[in-house]
């Protein structure tokens, strides 16, 4: 079959910003998947499946990631949100008690949502380079699969790489945090295992990702059309007529 370069929606430009810039970042590593020149083996009507389900992630990441590092965007998100209790567990009641404020653990969360942003950032091209190099030997199982099949076989076959790439941003995000406020509540977490409370806090970011993506995936499927892309229309349009 003849190779194809991926072509995209003309709204969906993020290389407009400079490098620089996260979203220019976002644009040059996810945008670097979407100018291969891909070919398929299973194929419906000329359009290649492998070439359709590498498209519909690289889409999918783009737009999830894209929304969780727009500002408030962890914090705003509710399939996103960092609470203090969901990452500090037993330890936020206590912090609670010592601090004994609802604006400082508002400040806390919303602490915990920028950290989760960076992790996030330095996982994006980690993302966009799995999408490239997984060959999808059952591009027709993904095709006809759940609406987050994809994003479920990105994520096995990934495996621990984004805790890897996250976990030391992480870690060091929790140690340099210089707030007056939030100082001392640190503090009590560093006699309290602090690598801990980062592992909890990476492991919520990444659950976090992957539901963004998973969601940004069903979202295709169910209108392929709104990317304005012709492979994903070719394919996914029409086994959506066919239901």
């Amino acid at each position: 079959m003849e190779n194809t370069i991926l072509s995209r929606a003309p709204s969906r430009d993020f290389t407009a910003s400079p490098p620089s810039s996260r979203r220019g970042f976002l644009g040059l590593s996810l945008g670097g998947v979407a100018t291969l020149a891909l070919a398929g083996c299973a194929s419906y009507q000329g359009y290649s499946f492998t070439e359709a389900i590498r498209r519909l992630l690289t889409i999918a990441s783009q737009d999830a990631f894209e929304q969780l590092l727009a500002p408030g965007g962890f914090y705003d998100d509710q399939l996103a949100r960092l609470s203090v209790d969901e990452v500090l567990g037993n330890r936020g009641g206590v912090l609670a008690r010592i601090l004994g404020s609802t604006i400082v653990r508002e400040r806390m969360m919303r602490e915990f949502n920028r950290i989760a942003a960076e992790g996030a950032y330095r996982a994006a091209p980690v993302v966009a380079d799995t999408i490239r190099i997984v060959g999808f030997e059952n591009a027709v199982a993904l095709v006809s699969g759940e609406p987050t099949a994809a994003t479920g076989y990105l994520r096995t076959n990934m495996g621990s790489r984004l805790i890897d790439v996250m976990l030391p941003e992480v870690s060091d995000a929790l140690r340099v945090i210089d707030d007056p406020v939030l100082g001392p509540a640190l503090s009590e977490l560093s006699g309290v295992n602090l690598s801990g409370v980062a592992d909890s806090l990476t492991r919520r970011t990444e659950d976090a990702i992957w539901s963004a993506i998973g969601r940004e995936e069903a979202a295709i499927r169910a209108d392929p059309y709104a990317t304005n892309d012709p492979v994903l229309i070719g394919v996914f349009g029409a086994r959506n007529a066919v239901r």
